[in-house]
């Protein structure tokens, strides 16, 4: 089906607020996970989620229909970037990641959008997408079977109860659920694991209880750091990639090609404002979510001026202090359960593009790439010389563009 609107919509239409709001809601368990697992500011994460939403549509001259929000490529170095450089020069980082979509976009309009494709083909991105995956496996079992919760103690069987159960819901709402309930599944999950937690008292609602209706998000500024900035850039490799699928996929439910028209190149440029604006406010990158597509998809709400109530409803619950206080009662084993799901799902994500490319995985040239970017970015090699130092998923990227770009692809197998 053709839609008959190509830009926003911005006479009020109660079905369009309506219809917006729903979105927001869509995307709402995939964007506040971000920040919770990483312990930036939730509230923090939903007004950038809105701000970047609104500046992706003005860059897009309100083309596509798309919700912009917080980014699970970014997880793994957000919380080694807190631990090591503190959240500061982590966000200087992140600012960082988000000026590499400004490149890929100069790319795109230079050359066209099958630059990004010769530069970053499925045999770097896959494995670099795995590596993401694979990496925070250790965090969602931790998570899922951590102990304490709060002031009270948890059996370890009393941990994973709440983790499975959790686990258990999400996948049956991604597998059972119809409409709606399809569309969201990891607040299911959540609600069944917070219901668990509820029964053995293990659910802190004196924040809550405490917290005004109304309350400003917890803004944090970036400030320089050139480790960081090393350290991170490269990892926005896979999300650019990931952002091109998902402009390809919208535009294959409302039936246009917005690689032409708005451009590829805008829409990575919208990526790139959304992204280092968030940053700049202190709150995770902001990437197109596919759930929300989906919702397009079911609602055949393809008018873009939806996504700007959508936005709005993201900025105005950013602002709602006693939402804040009830996403930071959650309990870790709550998210645990929920990741262990997330985390390989993005591991899968890297094993299907390779699938789908079609390639030989074991001819010499594809082996080498795939193995050293595995390896690399899993077993912990490092890359120093003088204050530059690169490793793990910023490593791995490197590394796969580097092969790709020096490795004969006439290899002969022997």
């Amino acid at each position: 089906m053709k839609s008959t609107i190509s830009q926003l919509d911005y006479s009020f239409n109660p079905r369009h607020a309506l219809v917006g709001a729903q979105m927001f809601f869509v995307a709402f368990g995939a964007l506040v996970l971000v920040p919770l697992l990483t312990g930036l500011d939730a509230s923090v994460a939903m007004f950038t989620a809105g701000i970047g939403t609104l500046c992706y549509q003005v860059i897009t001259r309100g083309r596509i229909p798309i919700f912009l929000a917080s980014s699970f490529a970014f997880i793994a170095p957000i919380k080694h970037g807190i631990t090591t450089w503190g959240l500061p020069g982590t966000l200087c980082g992140l600012m960082a990641a988000g000026a590499m979509y400004a490149l890929a976009s100069a790319l795109v309009r230079w050359r066209g959008a099958g630059i990004i494709q010769r530069f970053l083909p499925p045999i770097v991105t896959g494995p670099v997408i795995m590596v993401i995956g694979l990496s925070l496996a250790p965090v969602a079992i931790e998570m899922a079977t951590r102990l304490n919760a709060g002031a009270v103690t948890l059996t370890r069987p009393q941990a994973l109860s709440i983790s499975m159960c959790s686990l258990g819901a999400t996948i049956l709402a991604s597998l059972l659920g119809r409409g709606f309930l399809k569309l969201v599944p990891i607040l299911c999950g959540i609600a069944a694991g917070y219901a668990l937690s509820l029964c053995y008292g293990i659910v802190d609602f004196s924040p809550v209880v405490s917290n005004p209706w109304f309350a400003v998000p917890q803004f944090t500024t970036p400030v320089w750091n050139t480790e960081a900035v090393l350290f991170i850039f490269p990892v926005a490799i896979a999300p650019i990639i990931e952002h091109v699928g998902n402009v390809v996929a919208i535009g294959s439910i409302t039936g246009r090609d917005y690689v032409k028209d708005p451009g590829l190149h805008s829409s990575l440029m919208g990526d790139c404002v959304s992204s280092m604006l968030a940053a700049f406010f202190g709150g995770p990158p902001n990437t197109t979510y596919s759930e929300v597509s989906g919702g397009v998809a079911l609602t055949r709400a393809f008018n873009p001026g939806v996504m700007t109530w959508a936005a709005l409803s993201a900025i105005v619950l950013a602002f709602v202090g006693k939402l804040g206080a009830l996403l930071g009662s959650i309990p870790a084993q709550v998210m645990g359960g929920i990741m262990i799901l997330l985390f390989g799902a993005i591991v899968v994500v890297g094993m299907n593009s390779l699938v789908k490319a079609g390639d030989d995985l074991m001819k010499p040239r594809n082996l080498a790439i795939i193995a050293v970017v595995l390896v690399f970015g899993l077993g912990g090699m490092e890359f120093q010389l003088g204050s530059f130092a690169a490793k793990d998923i910023g490593l791995a990227g490197i590394m796969g563009l580097l092969l790709h770009l020096v490795l004969p692809k006439g290899t002969r197998e022997k």
